[in-house]
């Protein structure tokens, strides 16, 4: 993603000035535990289309990709994120358009703090210093055009050596938000200087501010310069700076995947970008300069069910759907089905999610305890904490259809082009069913063109791979039969994702 400004830039004084070098860093490392079953460990909230046709992080590199001109220079984004969702993130970026200048990939969850360090380091690896906009992939925007222009005067702001933060002004007594309070009114292209980052408070105190009139949500977006945060992180957090630059030392690059020493990464301190830097940064003996601009554009951090209803379009009596559903007698009501017909009547205040296996039913109030549910499930070893019924995978996806004691039935599908890694099962045999496409199979020393109603037979021990050689999808019916129809049996002989 790059931009050729269309527009001069001016600067604080409204002379013409060079274009700004802004780089967005995409933080996608959430794991979205509070909207299950719609979110699993391995395909996060961020990687799902809940508001919209395309997906939350697909959202936010559009959003971004919209401020490029106007005397801004955009570069190809940056994301931070799971190793385990590289493809993932890799997929919907094609998908999207774009082409990512790099990947950073953690091997454990740090926190914000560290991965923003990650991305600085990679931003000046080659001397440059740009602005970085730092954002979660996992929000939702009504109103692009007054996002692009808050940006753009948090730019203004970053470009004059502040850290700009973007606020938002509450419409309700939240105790899940941390709060900004700002000092002066709004100054010059409508940044104010901040005085404190505050805590989610009690709704006693969530209840003053918003009387009060001079806090704002925190919204978890920055924009500031790449040195900026490497100066201030050494100067409040050296420990995380000291232990960032290790990792960084050692990290290595494939294609657009960057990945850390394992070792040396999981020493980094796990902390926020408000604990580390914000917070002792906006006191008045800091030496840094916090300014905020307030977002008015429809923000959402989609951080639970009921907040996904507050963004929703409702009909008249408050009821969203999303969906196969049919809503009857009901108020405030939001029902997202995914695989079948949903019908509720008479719920007031009432969450219900559907999926294929899974679904969940709780009052709006009690949204943020779908967490806890979640960490039951996890505790009880239940699949359904981590993993769809569809499974991705970088070649494509695979749906458990049916299973019994010795069998199992699945949906296949490989993309054009795409290929599973050549393998081998000690515990089950395969028969393979093309339903769409052309499949390029081999079996042992055979290598076959199988077509469209089509079928062949891998038996047990023998070594075997699935390609779609075509232009079009390939979709297959799988049934496994054997005495044990695990995953984890898989011996990898080649994998050109490298997988082990």
């Amino acid at each position: 993603m790059s931009a050729t400004p269309d527009t001069p830039g001016r600067d604080a004084l409204g002379t013409a000035a060079a274009a700004q070098l802004v780089l967005p860093v995409v933080l996608a490392g959430g794991s979205g535990t509070r909207l299950w079953p719609l979110s699993r460990a391995l395909r996060p909230k961020q990687f799902l289309a809940i508001s919209g046709e395309q997906t939350l992080f697909q959202q936010a590199v559009l959003r971004l990709a919209a401020i490029a001109g106007a005397g801004i220079e955009l570069a190809a984004p940056c994301v931070v994120a799971n190793e385990e969702h590289r493809f993932t993130i890799s997929d919907q970026l094609r998908t999207a358009g774009f082409e990512p200048e790099s990947i950073l990939l953690e091997s454990s969850g740090r926190n914000t703090a560290p991965a923003l360090t990650m991305a600085a380091l990679q931003a000046m690896r080659e001397g440059a210093d740009p602005i970085l906009i730092v954002t979660p992939a996992d929000h939702a925007i009504t109103d692009g055009a007054a996002f692009t222009a808050a940006l753009r005067r948090a730019v203004a702001g970053a470009a004059s050596g502040s850290i700009v933060v973007l606020g938002i002004r509450p419409n309700r007594p939240e105790t899940g938000y941390g709060y900004i309070r700002t000092g002066a009114p709004e100054g010059e292209g409508g940044i104010a200087p901040v005085a404190a980052f505050v805590e989610k408070p009690d709704i006693a105190t969530a209840e003053s501010y918003l009387a009060d009139g001079g806090y704002f949500w925190n919204s978890g977006m920055f924009v500031l310069r790449a040195s900026r945060w490497l100066f201030a992180l050494e100067r409040f957090r050296p420990d995380i700076a000291s232990a960032a630059q290790a990792a960084w030392r050692l990290s290595t690059r494939d294609r657009a995947f960057v990945r850390f020493d394992a070792v040396a990464f999981d020493t980094i301190p796990a902390e926020s970008i408000d604990y580390a830097v914000m917070e002792p940064a906006s006191r008045p003996d800091s030496g840094v300069s916090i300014g905020m601009v307030m977002l008015d554009a429809g923000w959402s951090d989609l951080g639970a069910w009921d907040a996904v209803w507050q963004v929703a379009e409702r009909d008249a009596s408050g009821n969203a759907s999303r969906g196969d559903a049919i809503v009857t007698d009901s108020r405030n009501t939001l029902v997202h089905a995914t695989s079948r017909l949903v019908g509720v009547i008479g719920l007031d205040d009432v969450t219900v999610v559907e999926t294929a296996d899974a679904v969940l039913v709780a009052h709006r109030s009690k949204s943020p305890a779908v967490k806890d549910l979640v960490a039951d499930l996890a505790r009880a070893g239940r699949p359904e904490a981590t993993v769809h019924s569809r499974v991705y995978r970088p070649w494509g996806w695979y749906e458990s259809v049916d299973q019994g004691p010795r069998f199992q039935v699945k949906r296949i599908l490989v993309n054009p082009g795409e290929r599973l890694s050549l393998q081998m099962h000690h515990h089950r045999a395969e028969h393979w069913i093309v339903v769409t496409g052309t499949a390029e199979v081999t079996n042992g020393d055979a290598v076959m063109l199988v077509s469209e109603n089509e079928s062949t037979f891998i038996p047990l021990g023998q070594k075997h791979r699935l390609a779609n050689p075509g232009k079009v999808p390939l979709e297959i019916i799988e049934v496994q039969s054997g005495a044990y129809l695990g995953e984890d049996d898989i011996v990898r002989f080649e994998d050109i994702y490298d997988r082990r």
